[in-house]
């Protein structure tokens, strides 16, 4: 579970005293959470708006809620506030947040999504593509959406197939099926037309 420093505490207690609301918090998720584009936030939390879901972090001072679904990306993560000469500046870091740890309890999506990042992608880049996860349906049937040099290639088909399904099939048994939602008519970046 993410820790917060003392140094931190101390700097959300005095904003937060500033806010004048009496039982004022903060709420900590990641937006994103399991892909590149993960970014950690906190924010102002009113007595009321935290979720019913919500771990509670009781702070010196106030009380930090964090968001339930992000917490497994949250292991690890540190917020800090270092001060210097032009007041300071609060951190989080988070090194769980854009590829989390995969277990045997993990949801399909996160397996998909760790699959894609870690092993699919990085080969694809050669070629400048990538290769996103749109949604699950509830059949367990992965709908996924490539851009970059596969969008529109000509191998695309081969790439589907052999690489990526064989690989989310192989890895992830509940998955069923693996579907390519890619409008591949747009073929100006293509690898190969």
């Amino acid at each position: 579970m993410i820790s917060i420093t003392e140094s931190a505490q101390e700097y959300l207690a005095e904003l937060l005293a500033k806010q004048d609301c009496e039982g004022i918090g903060v709420r900590i998720f990641i937006l994103d959470a399991g892909t590149p584009q993960a970014e950690t936030c906190i924010s102002y939390c009113r007595p009321g708006e935290e979720k019913p879901t919500d771990e509670k972090k009781p702070c010196a001072g106030f009380s930090a809620w964090v968001d339930q679904p992000s917490i497994p990306f949250l292991e690890d993560a540190v917020v800090d506030f270092a001060r210097d000469s032009m007041g300071g500046q609060l951190t989080i870091k988070a090194p769980n947040s854009r590829l989390p740890r995969i277990g045997e309890d993990s949801s399909i999506e996160d397996r998909v999504n760790y699959i894609l990042y870690n092993e699919i992608n990085p080969g694809l880049a050669a070629h400048g593509g990538h290769v996103t996860l749109e949604e699950i349906f509830e059949e367990n049937i992965a709908v996924l959406r490539f851009g970059g040099g596969c969008q529109g290639c000509g191998m695309v088909d081969v790439t589907l197939k052999d690489g990526v399904e064989s690989a989310l099939l192989s890895q992830i048994p509940q998955l069923k099926e693996v579907r390519d939602i890619t409008d591949h008519s747009y073929r100006e970046n293509a690898y190969y037309r």
